[in-house]
């Protein structure tokens, strides 16, 4: 589904819209100078968002080379060669030194072929102190079995987390004061006119512009790949707005540091009393007493 969403021509916001990532760079405190990092950046759209808005520098990673291509194509279109810098890496290892962001933003594909713990321990290493870390991700609201969960994964081109374990696992990185919001949801008070959370392939797109992403798509897998995508397509969002087992939830927090506890104070044991040395002054002296 993703993948079918990121072949599109035409520039669209994840799921979620401007509304959530406006809502990101609000709650993060992003302004001119700051510098941001978007992990699994995509096309770069979402970063050439925050650059354009609110005055920040810049930086993406993403996996796949094919998207950087077309972020730095989007990048150079757009005279922003100077704001945004990007790279191809791994979401485990990020290509960036310690403390380095102000803030990090993930996207949904942050854990699409990554150790889920292992990304978010990235992320939290690449903000500096103080600095803040937020996560768009896909949430199950239901029990799902182990099996179910892989296929659904797969079926997404990302792998959905209980939120308690994003939550945890941003704790054991070192990421606190944890804020969550649900994004999923149809009453949400941050989108009160959008009408269904997950909207279909059939409603995001015209007629023109579904042939031009499943030419694009034959080209990529071909034919039998681009069935699959659609049947996958079709169960996804099944799933997503009838069963209700996924939402879209952004969790969002602070990098702390910890001090380092105070060294115990080193008590030396006294020396053993030599005998011989019992009665000999402290200072050797010219021969007056001690």
């Amino acid at each position: 589904m993703l993948d079918l969403i990121r072949l599109s021509p035409r520039a669209l916001f994840p799921p979620g819209g401007r509304e959530l990532y406006r809502q990101i760079a609000l709650l993060t405190d992003m302004d001119e100078g700051s510098e941001v990092l978007v992990a699994a950046c995509g096309t770069g759209l979402t970063l050439e968002f925050f650059v354009r808005e609110f005055g920040v520098q810049g930086s993406g990673v993403d996996e796949d080379p094919v998207l950087i291509e077309e972020a730095e194509a989007r990048v150079r279109a757009s005279g922003l060669q100077g704001r945004i810098q990007l790279q191809c890496g791994s979401m485990e290892s990020l290509p960036y030194r310690d403390g380095v962001f102000d803030v990090v933003v993930a996207e949904l594909g942050l854990t699409a072929s990554a150790d889920p713990m292992k990304a978010i321990g990235e992320l939290a290493r690449v903000v500096r102190p103080g600095g803040r870390v937020a996560l768009v991700h896909l949430v199950w609201k239901a029990p799902v079995d182990r099996e179910r969960r892989e296929v659904l994964s797969r079926h997404l081109g990302a792998r959905p987390l209980m939120l308690v374990e994003l939550k945890r696992g941003l704790r054991e990185s070192g990421v606190k004061n944890l804020h969550s919001e649900a994004w999923s949801d149809e009453s949400t008070a941050f989108r009160p006119h959008v009408k269904k959370p997950f909207p279909d392939f059939a409603e995001l797109f015209s007629v023109p512009e579904k042939l031009g992403i499943l030419r694009r798509a034959w080209s990529r897998w071909g034919w039998r790949g681009v069935r699959t995508a659609l049947a996958r397509e079709r169960e996804v969002h099944r799933l997503l707005t009838r069963e209700r087992i996924l939402g879209l939830d952004m969790v969002k927090g602070t990098r702390v540091v910890e001090p380092d506890p105070e060294p115990d104070e080193i008590l030396e044991e006294p020396a053993h009393e030599d005998p011989a040395t019992r009665d000999l002054p402290l200072f050797r002296g010219g021969g007056g007493d001690p």
